[in-house]
């Protein structure tokens, strides 16, 4: 038994999902969250019957006539898949929009069973609707649903009910051969012609629901509005926002998390150090001690940090505040020629560049969604926050602004490549971005704590896998040299490792960090960002980076700086060369899939190299300048280099187009 769940976006369709399959699922309060469908079998708790229910979670859709990718996957599952049950989630509290999908459903000739769902925000608003009478008006089953809430007063037993009430109903009709009574019916009352449609609606609904506060009416949620979305107090808002969730995660609570995991890894350390003693291969104790367990265990201490920094943001997401910082920098991505919805796989991004990648299906126009594509890695992604955290850890003395000024530093580059981009290709295209905003509510910690260990999780199985490999191949190459004999301690740069990044460190020297082992760690970065912890734990035989009493990492000391050999500027400019060269190769290999196109692919790709090269000239050599009066080593060299990625780009941007595209705007009115 196959169960089609659709609905409009931001209608609780996911968090239904979740509910009914047991599953965890992203839930976002803007559309394009879901941009492929997902499966799940209803839950042994509330599924009564024998009958194995499969659910469907499809993406959101307005309408059976797609305008979006998202939404083409919707109709073509139900019109091509033929499920046996399609369960409508209608948003209760803005019933005369949802119900013009579910006027559309009802025509498919597919049982239809509506979920009322939101059903207890309608109680707050004293807002009351007529569940039978809309039932007899529909012609379908309608239950009242509150998605979020455990417990019988969900309503979910009773859908589930519902909806096998409805697959019996089928059964039964398919061998008397008795024609759907619920399709002729809704199609004498409803025609397809979207005028009489809206009409039929709105008639519905004067009759079945009684609204105590109407829309006209400013409530609480407006005016906090005006506040936080408002066009210029909006900005340095989300600067305080994210400045107090990174102070939360990186120099708060985080640290504190993260000297028991600390313990652990020592603990592990010492245990296996213990049980192998003397008479184990040399390679073989340093492979297993300071490959694997020192160079994971490395990149775990920085879990708990990570941990607390997806806990606070599910909750901005729960609480509505995300979605007004879409709104927020709307007007900024317009005026470089991107959609607004360019600003949901940016936000999407922040937790994994591959699902903010994908999210850009929900883009209509095809530069748009290209030129989106390209920019959404340049968000500081969860595999960058150990980078992040370690570099404002050890050279810094933990200060929030580091990552704070990586999250505003991220979007002044996506604006500015915007309008970059958009010179190189001649595009004058416009686009107009509605979103609908959701109520504010009090965010659930359940479901922003089953979010972080969901996160977590998949953090953990990188670490134990992709992580764990590199950095076991990392130190095996730092120990062999050509030969494959054993080098010293005293003698890593005649490695093979060495070898391989020295002729690349070369290039980094006028950036600060032209050393191989930061090279080595560049290098691995592209398989995985969290490797550049890893691999620098594993070149310089650091067994956690947590420990404050290891090496005496406090913010810009002389022991940092002789171990490392770079001094905070360089370290600087290194945490931005790895946050804004291209992403993992997984994410490169999304962005192959959405850009269509190998020529954007690999202009994507250069793009990104020498906006990070770049950004890390600047970086070194003008924090240089400020910090000791003169610029760095190198300068020349570099500037003859970046000058030159410059003057390219400003090449393609005059070059004559050969065609430019011209589209209509059309203004949308309620």
């Amino acid at each position: 038994m196959k169960i089609a769940l659709a609905g409009n976006p931001n209608s609780g369709k996911t968090t239904l999902f979740n509910a009914l399959t047991g599953k965890i699922e992203h839930v976002g309060n803007w559309p394009g969250v879901t941009v492929e469908k997902k499966e799940g079998s209803i839950k042994r708790s509330l599924n009564g019957s024998s009958e194995k229910m499969t659910v469907v979670d499809l993406p959101g859709a307005y309408s059976c006539s797609p305008y979006t990718q998202e939404e083409s996957i919707t109709k073509d599952f139900v019109m091509k898949e033929q499920p046996d049950v399609i369960l409508n989630i209608v948003d209760a509290t803005n019933l005369s929009r949802s119900l013009f999908f579910t006027s559309q459903l009802l025509e498919l000739g597919i049982p239809v069973v509506v979920a009322l769902n939101k059903s207890d925000l309608n109680v707050k608003q004293k807002t009351v609707i007529d569940t039978l009478l809309l039932s007899e008006k529909l012609h379908c089953p309608v239950v009242d649903t509150v998605a979020t809430k455990g417990g019988a007063s969900n309503g979910l037993s009773q859908l589930v009910q519902a909806i096998f009430g409805a697959y019996l109903s089928k059964e039964k009709q398919r061998s008397l051969g008795i024609r759907n009574a619920q399709t002729a019916a809704t199609k004498e009352e409803v025609q397809k012609v979207d005028e009489k449609r809206f009409k039929v609606i709105a008639s519905i609904v004067k009759e079945v629901e009684r609204r105590n506060v109407h829309s006209s009416s400013q409530k609480m949620g407006d005016a906090i509005d005006r506040v936080v979305a408002h066009k210029w107090l909006g900005i340095p808002i989300f600067v305080l926002v994210i400045w107090f969730v990174f102070s939360l995660s990186q120099s708060w609570l985080g640290p504190f998390l993260a000297d028991f995991f600390v313990g652990l890894i020592d603990g592990l350390y010492a245990l296996v150090d213990s049980a192998m003693g003397d008479s184990v291969n040399p390679v073989l104790h340093s492979l297993l001690l300071d490959g694997i367990i020192g160079g994971v265990g490395a990149v775990i201490g920085f879990l708990p940090l990570i941990m607390v920094l997806f806990f606070t943001l599910a909750l901005l997401e729960d609480v509505g505040y995300m979605a007004r910082v879409a709104v927020v920098m709307d007007r900024f991505f317009k005026k470089i020629g991107l959609s607004g919805k360019s600003i949901i796989p940016m936000i999407v991004s922040t937790g994994c560049a591959i699902p903010g990648v994908m999210a850009t299906r929900t883009i209509k126009n095809e530069r748009q969604r290209r030129t989106t594509a390209m920019l959404s890695p340049f968000m500081p992604c969860g595999a960058k926050l150990p980078i992040i955290a370690l570099f404002s850890g050890i050279f810094f003395n933990e200060n929030s602004w580091v990552g704070t000024s990586m999250y505003m530093l991220a979007i002044i580059v996506v604006i500015v490549s915007g309008l970059v981009i958009r010179k190189i290709t001649g595009d004058t295209s416009q686009s107009y971005f509605i979103m609908e905003l959701p109520e504010y509510r009090v965010p659930s910690v359940k479901r922003a704590a089953l979010s972080m260990l969901n996160r977590a999780k998949a953090f953990i199985i990188k670490a134990g896998t992709i992580i764990l490999v590199c950095n076991a191949v990392v130190q095996l190459l730092q120990t062999f040299n050509w030969s494959f004999q054993v080098v010293g301690e005293s003698n890593p740069g005649q490695s093979i490792l060495a070898s391989i990044a020295s002729p690349i460190a070369f290039l980094f020297i006028p950036l600060g960090f032209g050393i191989w082992q930061f090279a080595a760690a560049a290098i691995t970065g592209f398989i995985a960002k969290e490797n550049v912890v890893g691999t620098l734990a594993v070149t310089f035989a650091i067994t956690n980076f947590i420990d404050v009493e290891e090496l005496a990492l406090v913010g810009g000391t002389t022991e940092v700086m002789a171990v490392f050999g770079i001094g905070s500027v360089a370290a600087l400019a290194y945490l931005v060369f790895n946050l804004f060269t291209p992403p993992c190769f997984a994410a490169i290999g999304a962005m192959n899939a959405e850009l269509e196109s190998k020529k954007w692919l690999f202009g994507a790709i250069g793009y990104q190299l020498g906006t990070g090269y770049t950004l890390a000239f600047f970086v070194y050599q003008f924090g240089t300048l400020f910090t000791t009066g003169s610029f760095g080593t190198a300068f020349v060299p570099g500037l003859i280099a970046v000058a030159a990625m410059i003057g390219f780009i400003i090449y393609l941007i005059k070059r004559p187009k050969a065609v430019q595209s011209v589209s209509r705007t059309v203004k949308v009115g309620a």
